[in-house]
């Protein structure tokens, strides 16, 4: 019998150490999600947003692989780029 039989799987990921990190990613594949649906309908490549925020391409492939950490600064000006606000909050 499994000791993760009736909980729920938020509480397997705390018990393995692996909450926050899963949280962090799902949420920054919801920012890419949206940011590219956001890009497209604004005709925006990745070097045209790249040039809108003053940084490299490279820079830019960060922001959208939500594996990779990023920074809310950077999150927020890439949300900017294409006319959004990056809104946070808790729950």
């Amino acid at each position: 019998m499994s000791k993760h039989r009736g909980s729920n799987f938020d509480d397997f990921l705390r018990e393995e150490g692996m909450l926050e990190a899963a949280e962090a990613e799902a949420a920054k594949r919801v920012f890419v999600f949206l940011l590219e649906k956001e890009m497209k309908k604004k005709k925006l490549n990745k070097a045209k947003l790249a040039e809108k925020l003053a940084t490299s391409r490279a820079a830019v492939d960060r922001i959208l692989d939500p594996k990779f950490p990023s920074t809310i600064k950077s999150l927020s000006k890439a949300a900017c780029a294409v006319g959004k606000h990056l809104t946070i909050s808790l729950s």
